[in-house]
């Protein structure tokens, strides 16, 4: 009897060992491929975005520009350089918070513009204009200040620069207003056009606030 029982103790105890690996087995396998189908799922989810990111890229280096655009960087490097270089004038010379504060926001929109516009022209294969005197030498660029229309402003303090510098900056703005609407037109690369957009309706405000600033409205 106590054999008997001795013989169903061990027979239980090798019933419940071997389902408890067959649970355990199951339970590891089901980690294991719930890991698996897990990364599978995740890597279904982000291949879309891997090639959304690679189609968003591509055309700046695969062709998807024309000759427009890349006059329009070309051309919009320089400008962008000089306003800039206005624009840092101001803090040092300007009288009116006015004229201090637009300066500022000229800075602030164009120098990241340039950064982006020459990584265009990069991708694409183009030359990015070359730095230096800040591009006075851009002859043909629509508003560019000469060198001498520069060597005044600087030489200029006060209220005088205040009105000189709305002066030119209008006329700097209109130039770039209008490579911008000719990219409108022309471009083909999507973020061109954006940024041409976005220069139109910004530096057409400015425009109006200068000139209101100057008593011309």
């Amino acid at each position: 009897m106590t054999s008997q029982r001795s013989l169903f103790r061990r027979t239980a105890a090798v019933i419940s060992a071997g389902a408890a690996a067959v649970v355990l087995a199951a339970c590891g396998g089901g980690d294991g491929a719930g890991g698996h189908d897990g990364h599978t799922a995740a890597s279904a989810t982000a291949s879309p975005s891997a090639a959304a990111s690679a189609q968003a890229t591509a055309p700046a280096g695969q062709g998807g520009h024309n000759a427009a655009d890349a006059a329009f960087a070309k051309g919009m490097i320089p400008h962008h350089r000089q306003a800039v270089e206005m624009a840092d004038l101001a803090p040092s010379r300007a009288r009116s918070a006015e004229v201090k504060k637009l300066a500022e926001d000229i800075r602030k929109a164009q120098d990241p513009e340039i950064k982006t516009l020459s990584g265009w022209l990069t991708s694409w294969g183009e030359q990015v204009p070359a730095e230096g005197a800040t591009d006075h030498s851009a002859h043909g660029t629509a508003g560019m200040m000469t060198a001498e229309q520069m060597d005044k402003l600087k030489a200029a303090s006060g209220a005088a620069f205040d009105t000189a510098f709305m002066e030119l900056m209008v006329e700097h703005h209109e130039g770039a207003v209008a490579m911008a609407k000719t990219e409108q037109a022309q471009g083909a690369f999507p973020a061109a056009k954006a940024m041409a957009e976005a220069i139109v309706t910004s530096q057409s405000a400015e425009i109006a606030q200068m000139n209101k600033l100057l008593g011309r409205s």
